[in-house]
């Protein structure tokens, strides 16, 4: 099993930025692609960013192109989403996924989730 919990959500004014994190426990951090979800109210769960295993691939929404960026730190067993030019249809729970497997594989199937934090935007 893998333990995910995220931190960093808050409100935050349009056009500003927040940085998210999400810690991992329970398993060997590198040997997991990770990602970034999100859902809006009303709203389907959506992919918004993916990494992979060593960090050395990475792909987005193109929602978020452009204006997230995520990373990872295996020695600290943390992943990142930093977030900029943050717009009021960017309000969300945000999670943090994980897969044992290849980049692709954490985007269409994440088998582990954190608890989500909240992100709200205003105009």
């Amino acid at each position: 099993q893998v333990q995910l919990v995220e931190s960093g959500g808050g409100l935050v004014q349009a056009g500003g930025s927040l940085r998210l994190s999400c810690a991992a426990s329970g398993r060997t951090f590198s040997n997991y692609a990770m990602g970034w979800f999100r859902q809006a109210p009303g709203k389907e769960r959506e992919f918004v960013a993916a990494i992979s295993r060593n960090g050395g691939s990475t792909t987005y929404a193109d929602s978020v192109k452009g204006r997230f960026t995520i990373s990872r730190d295996n020695a600290k067993n943390t992943v990142y989403l930093q977030m900029n030019s943050l717009k009021p249809e960017d309000t969300a729970v945000y999670y943090c996924a994980g897969n044992g497997g290849s980049l692709g594989g954490v985007v269409v199937g994440p088998e582990y989730w954190g608890q989500g934090t909240q992100v709200t935007v205003s105009s």
